[in-house]
């Protein structure tokens, strides 16, 4: 995808009574609810030590492979309670962010997250923030400021599509994205499937879990079940 040099200020943003109910639910909860899609790549992992789920809208910084120059322009863009994602082309020999950038957007800003398909550094003291931080690594190595980059334009983070202003809701299993047309009338389906979920648990932990469907489904897909042992 190539990277322009276009700052989007406004974004179609979701209705924030939407966003604080997603925020009481399990991203997995909801990505099986999205027929088990809109994950992102488990390359992006939990960096900091948050003592809440992440939940806010998409705001989108594409930038050139190790640079961060467009980054900066979030930084002054962003507004308290985004999730800035970032696309920085798949590099991972650069951190495009670190401790300076996250003091400004945590103590500033005041967004609810930052996902960054790439690189971050300052670990010893980012590790223990509660800012939800995500990226796939960390490295001392520095960005560029060049450019070009852009804001609130459509993103891939995590090998999904991300477009400004849709719902991120990341949690300990990692980040999804959810779709902003989409979210309202998905949120019921998620508030069922997690009730319905810690039910399921109960029913496992207790013994009294049906599990008659397997052998139904093993046959149906064609599986040999075996009574005996492999021999080669």
């Amino acid at each position: 995808m190539q990277v322009g040099k276009r700052i989007y200020l406004k974004r179609e943003m979701p209705d924030l009574k939407v966003v604080k109910s997603f925020a009481k639910l399990p991203a997995s909860n909801v990505a099986d609810c999205m027929e088990r899609s809109n994950a992102m790549n488990p390359r992006i992992q939990l960096m900091s030590n948050p003592d809440q789920e992440m939940c806010g809208p998409a705001f989108t910084v594409h930038t050139r492979a190790g640079d961060n120059l467009a980054i900066y322009a979030a930084l002054k863009y962003c507004h308290p309670g985004d999730v800035v994602v970032i696309n920085d082309e798949g590099d991972d020999t650069r951190a495009v962010i670190g401790e300076v950038m996250m003091t400004w957007l945590r103590d500033q800003r005041h967004v609810a997250g930052v996902v960054v398909d790439g690189p971050m550094r300052d670990i010893d003291s980012l590790q223990n923030w509660k800012l939800p931080i995500y990226a796939t690594g960390t490295t001392p190595g520095g960005p560029y400021k060049e450019g070009p980059g852009e804001v609130n334009v459509p993103v891939a983070c995590g090998n999904i599509s991300v477009y400004p202003g849709d719902i991120i809701l990341g949690d300990p299993d990692g980040v999804i994205s959810i779709p902003r047309k989409e979210a309202a009338e998905l949120l019921p389906k998620a508030q069922a499937f997690h009730k319905k979920d810690d039910a399921k648990a109960a029913a496992f932990s207790k013994g009294t879990a049906d599990l008659a469907w397997v052998d139904d489904a093993l046959k149906d897909k064609g599986f040999n079940v075996i009574d005996d042992i492999y021999r080669p």
